[in-house]
């Protein structure tokens, strides 16, 4: 670094500095003052991301320190405090005598914030020297007066910087500070260099003829030590960034996460782009113009559209309307079409697997087909061609509907889970393609599927251990000499005001079960018929388990319900939450469409436990987490409780690391089982790293199975299925 200091030894140093430490001057840069006096001045170059570079860079960096100590006091914590503006004016002032910088506000705003950081790591660097030992502990004794900086500290001033030093609050903000630097994952090795100077130092080496250097790349510059050696974890994620840059824009780049952070798994911080150093911003970097609130010219002319839009809406659904009206006179005066049963597929209720053909022939959910007579959709007569379909389960997330949803305004299949939709015939597979076709062939078809139902792609059961379902065989076997074994064939369940704060009754279907033995995706049934086993066998009698736990319906509250009714949604949430004691735990299976996670809910702490086992953050689901934390503020504010201002919006929500799956169709299994170990363990806070009595990786098949076992006993001993 190009810089005049004093070589004279301080005759006050510290008593306690080593013979053998090198101690240097002050550092003020006489040079400049001498070449200021000369009327010299010297220029200073920037990048192509406005940053300092240059031979003058470093000159400029040793100035700025000399300034914020004759100028700045050590007294001021907060650089943005207006008292300072007078300070800031005057070093603006004299780098301008010095330096050949063009007055503007941006380059006025990057140096200042340059002089904010070279004055907090000047009352670091009097912290640790004088106020800490070589543990970088903080002393007990008083320490002496610096004699050596009394040029620029009063022993006034620092009294109280000592005082405010030893503040309690500071010492663990240092502490904690000091934890998270004591060993960082990715340790930056240029020294004092800085993210623009080496960029300018590679340019320079490689004879390049590019003006800046992607961040992942100087990121991983910077990590190299002076043998030239890269670490494996640090090219491991340079690869991953290589790779991420060919598949994300820079636009999607700018507006989410960056390359870098994405491959670092980090949270993206507005202001400044990673991998890129002081100055860079995303505007800077991405050559966007910030947005710009609109004019009220601009605001009308967007409304006007809009209006336009909605008229167009509204003439295209009169529209349909009369086409629809003229449709279902066409079927009154039809005798074929005055019933809605088809021949083409089994009476009454089944599950069935939705296709769609444009843009691709594809498979794009499941749910169940009820071919009934004289069936409506909506109080309206079904279309030509169609029948009723619910929604269960969603493949295509962005998977359209062949007809939209007039009455809900719903237009993707991922919006319907849970209602009922019109589906094209020649679209809709029966999934167990069981017609009429006499116990006898029924019987055959069971028979050849139980040879092979074991071969799934989950994990295998354990060689060294035998392991029969007999509950699941013995259950299978009533289902097969049953009136369930037909199509459509269902059973009830009743659910008792206790579990989900009102009684209802559940539907379990032949499908249901057909899922069970196949190992396949479950639906809501099977996961509230878990419930009611769990309510029964673990709370039931048990004063403290029914009074700490409770259930959250997924009927009631589930994604496309919070997408078309997010009132009800809070209000049934409310209102179990007002039922809450002091200690209650609320376990929400929640299904957001095509996949099953649980949340468990203490209102009261204002806690909220995220259980995914995909691995996936509560950020996916923004309109889940949207609503549970309304639901929480608006039992606050029914309670009356006090808050602290500072945690008003602040609800806690905690990632569990829990037991991950390694497929596709686990994630209700593993959902039951959480619920079943939160409630068995008794305990109201979940670890972070979950308990270590369940503690794994991933469960087992044959913990899979225990699940599955408990649930087809549990339907045998409640004699939902008799011969």
């Amino acid at each position: 670094m190009a810089s005049d200091q004093e070589n004279s030894q301080d005759a006050n140093a510290p008593n306690d500095t080593s013979e053998k430490e090198i101690t240097r001057g002050i550092t003020i840069m006489k040079s400049i003052i001498r070449d200021r006096d000369k009327a010299v001045t010297y220029n200073v170059n920037w990048n192509a991301d406005n940053q300092l570079i240059g031979s003058n860079a470093a000159k400029l960096a040793s100035y700025i320190g000399t300034l914020v100590r004759m100028h700045i006091p050590i007294t001021a914590t907060r650089w943005s405090n207006k008292e300072l503006g007078s300070a800031k004016d005057k070093i603006w002032t004299e780098i301008l005598r010095s330096f050949n910088i063009e007055d503007t506000t941006t380059r006025k705003k990057y140096i200042l914030q340059l002089v904010g950081k070279r004055h907090r790591g000047w009352r670091t660097f009097l912290t640790n020297k004088y106020l800490k030992d070589k543990e970088i502990f903080f002393v007990e004794y008083d320490p002496e007066y610096p004699v050596k900086y009394a040029i620029f500290i009063t022993e006034e001033e620092w009294v109280a910087f000592v005082a405010q030093r030893r503040d309690e609050n500071f010492k663990k903000v240092s502490a904690t500070n000091r934890e998270r630097a004591s060993n960082p994952t990715y340790a930056y090795k240029k020294g004092r260099l800085g993210y623009a100077r080496l960029e300018e130092k590679i340019l320079d080496e490689t004879k390049s003829d590019a003006t800046s250097l992607p961040p992942h790349v100087l990121w991983k510059e910077a990590r190299v030590g002076k043998d030239g050696t890269v670490r494996d974890d640090v090219q491991h994620i340079y690869d991953e960034c290589e790779t991420l840059s060919q598949s994300i824009s820079t636009a999607e780049d700018q507006e989410n996460r960056s390359v870098l952070s994405r491959a670092l798994n980090v949270p993206e911080y507005p202001g400044r782009v990673r991998g890129k150093g002081h100055g860079c911003t995303p505007t800077s970097l991405y050559k966007n113009p910030r947005r710009r609130n609109p004019s009220n010219q601009e605001v009308m002319e967007t409304l006007q559209a809009l209006q336009a839009q909605v008229l167009q809406l509204q003439k295209d659904n009169e529209r349909y309307r009369c086409m629809e009206k003229c449709s279902s006179q066409l079927k009154e005066t039809s005798e074929k079409a005055s019933i809605n049963c088809q021949n083409k597929f089994p009476e009454g209720i089944s599950s069935c697997q939705l296709y769609l053909s444009s843009p691709t022939y594809r498979l794009v959910g499941k749910g169940k087909v009820h071919n009934t007579s004289g069936d409506l959709l909506h109080h309206r007569p079904l279309p030509d061609g169609h029948l009723k379909v619910s929604v269960d389960v969603v493949l295509d997330k962005d998977a359209l509907l062949p007809i939209p949803d007039i009455v809900s305004e719903t237009t993707l299949l991922r919006d319907a889970i849970g209602s009922f939709v019109a589906w094209p015939l020649d679209l809709i597979f029966i999934d167990d393609e069981v017609f009429a076709q006499g116990s006898q062939q029924l019987s055959q078809k069971i028979g050849s599927r139980q040879k092979n139902k074991r071969d799934l792609p989950v994990t295998s059961l354990p060689k060294k251990r035998s392991f029969v379902p007999r509950y699941q065989i013995s259950l299978e076997t009533l289902v097969d000499s049953s009136d369930m074994a037909t199509a459509g064939a269902i059973r009830l369940l009743d659910m008792e005001e206790d579990i989900f704060g009102y009684s209802c009754t559940e539907t379990i279907g032949k499908e249901d079960l057909e899922h069970i033995f196949r190992h396949q995706e479950l639906g809501v049934g099977v996961i509230h018929t878990y419930i009611r086993f769990l309510y029964d066998n673990f709370m039931r009698g048990n004063d403290q388990l029914s009074n700490r736990f409770r259930f959250v319906s997924s009927s009631l509250v589930n994604k496309a319900l919070i997408c078309r009714e997010p009132d009800s949604c809070r209000e049934y949430l409310v209102k179990r939450f007002m039922a809450s004691s002091t200690n209650n735990l609320y376990l929400w299976p929640y299904n957001s469409g095509c996949h099953w996670l649980l949340l468990a809910i203490h209102p009261l702490k204002e806690v909220v436990y995220f259980l995914n086992s995909i691995d996936g953050e509560w950020t996916n689901y923004p309109d889940m987490k949207q609503l549970v934390d309304t639901s929480i503020k608006v039992f606050r504010s029914q309670r009356q409780a006090r808050v602290p201002r500072t945690k008003s919006s602040n609800i806690t929500w905690i990632k569990v690391q829990c037991p991950l799956q390694r497929n596709g169709i686990d994630c209700g299994y593993f959902v039951m089982r959480f619920m079943r170990e939160i409630i068995n363990m008794n305990q109201i806070e979940i670890p972070i790293t979950y308990f270590d009595e369940y503690k794994c990786a991933h469960y087992t098949r044959l913990q899979l199975e225990q699940i599955k076992e408990e649930l087809c006993q549990y339907f045998i001993k409640k004699r939902l299925i008799s011969i």
